[in-house]
C-alpha cells in the first residue's frame, strides 16, 4: 500500500499519516526526516544535500527524489509506505512517478485531507504554546484551565509567529499555488481520494480506512 498524503498546512494530514502508519504497520516518511537521517549518518546523498542547505538553497528535485527512493528501498517499506510532505509540486510528482516506474512500482492512493482555508486559519491562530516547556493548547479545542498560563509549568502561553493569521494565510497561498495542482494530477491518474478534514480526527481516520480497506 503506497500512499501520498495531500492537504494544506494545518489540515491534519501529518496526524492522519501517523495513525495510518500505526494501523497498517507501514512507515510514515517525511522528507524532513530523510534529510536529517542522511545528514546525521553522513551518507553520500546527505553530503550532496548539505552543500545546498548550508547555502540556504532548496535541495534540487532530482536529489530529493534520489533521497526518497533510497529510503523507499529499505526493508521496512516492503509492505508499503506513506509519503507526507512530498511531492509538493508537479515536477516532483513526475520525477517520483518516473523513478517508481523504473523499479516496476507505482503509487496506490493520493489521500487529500480537505479543509477550507478559513477553518485552517481559525485552527492555527487559536494555538497557544508554552514559553517554558513547549506544551501546546488551543483557545477553543484545548484551552488551558489557567487561562494564558501553562497548566504544567506555570509559564506564559503565546501565539507563535507561525500561527498568526497573516502568516498562516501566506503559507496557504503558497500551498494553493504549488501543491494544489497535484490534486488534478492524481485525479487524472485515478488514484486521488478526498476526505472531509473538518470532521473529528477519528471520523477523518475512519473515512480514510474505509477507502484503504480494513
Amino acid at each position: 500500500m503506497k500512499i501520498v498524503m495531500l492537504g494544506a498546512p494545518g489540515a491534519g494530514k501529518g496526524t492522519q499519516a501517523k495513525m495510518i502508519a500505526s494501523k497498517y504497520e507501514i512507515p510514515h516518511i517525511s522528507t524532513g526526516d530523510i534529510f536529517r537521517a542522511n545528514l546525521k549518518n553522513g551518507t553520500e546523498l546527505g553530503k550532496k544535500a548539505k552543500v545546498y542547505m548550508d547555502q540556504g538553497l532548496l535541495v534540487p528535485d532530482e536529489l530529493t527524489v534520489d533521497l526518497v527512493m533510497d529510503r523507499l528501498a529499505q526493508e521496512d517499506c516492503k509492505k508499503g509506505y506513506i509519503l507526507d510532505g512530498f511531492p509538493r509540486t508537479i515536477p516532483q510528482a513526475e520525477a517520483l512517478d518516473a523513478a517508481l516506474t523504473r523499479i516496476g512500482e507505482k503509487l496506490d492512493y493520493a489521500v487529500d485531507v480537505d479543509v477550507p482555508d478559513e477553518n485552517i486559519v481559525t485552527r492555527m491562530s487559536g494555538r497557544r504554546a508554552c514559553t517554558g516547556c513547549g506544551a501546546t493548547y488551543h483557545v477553543v479545542f484545548n484551552p488551558s484551565k489557567k487561562g494564558d498560563i501553562c497548566e504544567t509549568c506555570g509559564e506564559p502561553l503565546v501565539l507563535r509567529e507561525d500561527d498568526k493569521p497573516e502568516t498562516v494565510q501566506k503559507r496557504l497561498d503558497v500551498y494553493h499555488d504549488q501543491t494544489q495542482p497535484l490534486i488534478e494530477y492524481y485525479t487524472k491518474q485515478g488514484i486521488l481520494k478526498r476526505v472531509d478534514g473538518t470532521m473529528d480526527m477519528n471520523d477523518v481516520f475512519a473515512a480514510i480506512t474505509d477507502i484503504l480497506g480494513a
